[in-house]
C-alpha cells in the first residue's frame, strides 16, 4: 500500500498544476502546494548543510596554519599532497604587500574614478629670475669629489656585470632551444631529477631552475643525485649528502649498465612517490642537470641497457626523450642547460660544458688544471718531473709524447688538448672538497 506522501509525490510528477481564477489568484492549490493556504507567506528554514564547504577561522588558527605550512614547505624530508586543495594563498600576507604609491597621499575615492581631483604640482620657480638664482646656487655648491666617488662606483659596477664578446662556442646550452626544450620536460613531470657532479656539486647545481621552482612550480618534487661518487673518496660523498639533504632530498649514484650503484635506492624513492600519487595513472620524472653530467647514463643504468646516446663530450643529447621505466612510471630526459653565473672561460671549459675540439685556445685553460689537480699525480701520470709554468709543462709533455711540428718545435695546441680530454674523460682526479671538510683541514694547520 502506498502512504500519503507517496500518492502526493506521484500526483506532483504527474503535472499537478494550481487552478487560478481570471485575476490569477489561486483557487485551488497544486498537490504540494497544499499544505499552505493560498495567500500565506512561507518562510524556509535555514539548514547547516548549506554551509558545509565553508569554514571560519581565527586570526591565531591563521597565523599557526601560516607556521606550520611554512615548515613542511622548507622541509625537504616532507612532502604535501594535492595542494591545489590547500588555502595555501593564505600563506601571502596581503597586509605586507605594498599598496599603490598615490594611495598613501590620499584616498582611493579622490584618486581614481568620477570624484579624482587632479594633483597640483610642485612647482618651486614661479619665474625666469628664480630658475637663475637655483641653478646659480647650485652651481656654487657643486662638488667634484661627489661625482668621482660615483663614477668609480659606476666603473666598479661595470666591470662586475661586463659581458664581455664571448667566444659563441662557450655558450653552449644556453640557447632559446635548449630552454624550450627544458620548460617542456619540467611541465611534463611530476618528479624532477637534478643530476650534478659530486666533484663539483655546487658548480654544476642550477640555482636558476630551483628558485624557478620555488616561485611557479611548488608541487613539483626536485631530488639531487650526486652522480660520478666513483671519481670522489666515500667520505667526501657522505659529506656532500649531509649538506645537499638539508635543502633537497640528496642520494649517490654511479651510472653504469653493468655495475650500478645507488639503484636499488633510487627505484625504492620512485616507488614511495608512486605510493604518494595514487590517483594518478601514471608519473613522468624529469631528468635536468648541467652537460656531460650523466643524465642519460643514469636512464641507461635504470634500464640496465641502452635505451639513450651516451658521450663522454657535452651536447650529445638534442632534445627531450620519453622512456617508459616500469608501469606506470616514466622517465624523460632533457639536453643539458647552462644557466649564466659570471663565469670565466676557464671555469665553463673545465665544467665539460664546451667540446675540447671546438675551443680556440686551449693551452690558455691548462694552468687552472694545475692548480686543482694534485701536483704529485700530474709528475706520476705524464712522467713531468718539474715545471716552470704551464707552457714549460706543455713543451715537456709534447717533447715526451712526441707531439712536434716541422722544425721540430713543441705542439702545445694539440698536447693542451690532450690534457683537457683526460681531465674531461675522469683520468684526473680532483674534487671541490666540502666545507666540513675544508674548516677541519683549517684546525688541523692550526
Amino acid at each position: 500500500m502506498r502512504d500519503k506522501s507517496t500518492i502526493r509525490r506521484l500526483m506532483m510528477y504527474k503535472g499537478g498544476k494550481a487552478v487560478r481564477d481570471r485575476q490569477g489568484k489561486i483557487v485551488k492549490p497544486a498537490v504540494h502546494q497544499s499544505w499552505n493556504s493560498s495567500g500565506t507567506r512561507a518562510r524556509v528554514a535555514p539548514n547547516q548543510k548549506w554551509f558545509g564547504n565553508t569554514r571560519t577561522v581565527t586570526q591565531n588558527n591563521l597565523q599557526k596554519f601560516q607556521e606550520e605550512l611554512k615548515k613542511v614547505v622548507s622541509d625537504p624530508s616532507q612532502v604535501i599532497l594535492k595542494p591545489s586543495k590547500l588555502p595555501v594563498t593564505l600563506l601571502s600576507d596581503r597586509s605586507k604587500q605594498p599598496r599603490a604609491p598615490v594611495l598613501n597621499i590620499q584616498p582611493f575615492v579622490e584618486t581614481f574614478g568620477k570624484n579624482a581631483k587632479r594633483k597640483r604640482p610642485n612647482i618651486q620657480m614661479t619665474d625666469y629670475e628664480s630658475l637663475v638664482d637655483s641653478a646659480s646656487k647650485k652651481q656654487e655648491s657643486y662638488n667634484e669629489d661627489g661625482d668621482e666617488k660615483l663614477e668609480s662606483h659606476i666603473e666598479k659596477k661595470l666591470m662586475e656585470f661586463k659581458d664581455e664578446r664571448r667566444d659563441p662556442l662557450l655558450r653552449a646550452g644556453q640557447s632559446k632551444r635548449i630552454y624550450n626544450e627544458l620548460f617542456k620536460v619540467i611541465d611534463s613531470s611530476d618528479i624532477l631529477l637534478q643530476v650534478v657532479d659530486v666533484r663539483d656539486p655546487m658548480g654544476t647545481r642550477s640555482p636558476y631552475l630551483e628558485n624557478y621552482l620555488k616561485k611557479e612550480k611548488p608541487f613539483k618534487h626536485l631530488v639531487i643525485i650526486l652522480n660520478k661518487c666513483d671519481l670522489v673518496p666515500v667520505h667526501v660523498t657522505k659529506a656532500w649528502i649531509k649538506i645537499l639533504s638539508q635543502e633537497y632530498p640528496t642520494l649517490s649514484f654511479r651510472a653504469s649498465t653493468d655495475h650500478p650503484f645507488g639503484k636499488a635506492d633510487l627505484i625504492g624513492l620512485f616507488r614511495q612517490f608512486v605510493s604518494l600519487h595514487k590517483d594518478k595513472k601514471q608519473i613522468s620524472i624529469g631528468i635536468v642537470g648541467y652537460p656531460n653530467v650523466g643524465k642519460s647514463s643514469l636512464i641507461n643504468a635504470l634500464k640496465a641497457k641502452k635505451v639513450c646516446d651516451v658521450a663522454p663530450i657535452a651536447g650529445e643529447t638534442k632534445v627531450w626523450q620519453y622512456i617508459s621505466l616500469m608501469k606506470g612510471l616514466y622517465l624523460i630526459d632533457c639536453p643539458g642547460v647552462v644557466h649564466p653565473q659570471n663565469e670565466t672561460d676557464t671555469d665553463i671549459v673545465l665544467k665539460n660544458v664546451v667540446r675540447i675540439e671546438n675551443i680556440q685556445e686551449p693551452e690558455s685553460h691548462i694552468e687552472e688544471v694545475l692548480k686543482r689537480v694534485d701536483e704529485a699525480f700530474i709528475k706520476k701520470h705524464y712522467k713531468v718531473t718539474s715545471w716552470e709554468d704551464s707552457v714549460d709543462f706543455l713543451e715537456q709533455l709534447a717533447k715526451r709524447m712526441g707531439k712536434l711540428t716541422k722544425g721540430g718545435h713543441a705542439d702545445i695546441n694539440t698536447t693542451a688538448r690532450m690534457v683537457l680530454n683526460d681531465w674531461q674523460r675522469g683520468r684526473l682526479p680532483y674534487f671541490v672538497k666540502p666545507p666540513e671538510l675544508q674548516q677541519e683541514k683549517v684546525k688541523s694547520t692550526n
